[in-house]
């Protein structure tokens, strides 16, 4: 098993080295208050998140969808990572956001059944795409 040196120069077992694809199109965070009805803008496109909590309903959709009185302060791109993955199968994200936290590039990640979905700021696409391949991961046409 090949191993990679540490910061502190004890060897750490290779993370995982994966598969991703960039989503089209731009994307919105927006933070509601929790006791709205889903606005019908919001469950429109090839990939939207929407969770309510008792604080917020924050929806994740395509920036486009945006009406003009709602406000998303960044747009974002969408990066899936080419799943699924077992339950039992552990850092695969971790290995996927790592490269990024080092970057300084903040994210929002999403997880479904089937596969985990990482938002990255646009202006810091070319800074995340650059550190997700040194670290070994695949960008899929």
């Amino acid at each position: 098993m090949s191993t990679a040196t540490h910061k502190d120069n004890h060897p750490q077992p290779n993370r995982h080295q994966l598969k991703f694809r960039w989503l089209s199109g731009a994307y919105a965070i927006v933070r509601l208050p929790s006791d709205v009805a889903i606005p019908d803008w919001a469950p429109k496109g090839d990939f939207i998140s929407i969770t309510r909590t008792s604080d917020e309903l924050s929806i994740v959709c395509p920036a486009e969808n945006l009406p003009a009185n709602v406000h998303s302060p960044h747009h974002w791109i969408c990066l899936k990572l080419e799943g699924p993955f077992p339950f039992s199968q552990t850092g695969v994200l971790l290995s996927f956001i790592e490269p990024l936290s080092n970057n300084s590039v903040s994210i929002f990640a999403i997880s479904s059944y089937d596969a985990d979905y990482v938002l990255v700021q646009e202006e810091f696409a070319g800074l995340a795409l650059d550190a997700l391949r040194t670290a070994g991961h695949e960008l899929l046409s």
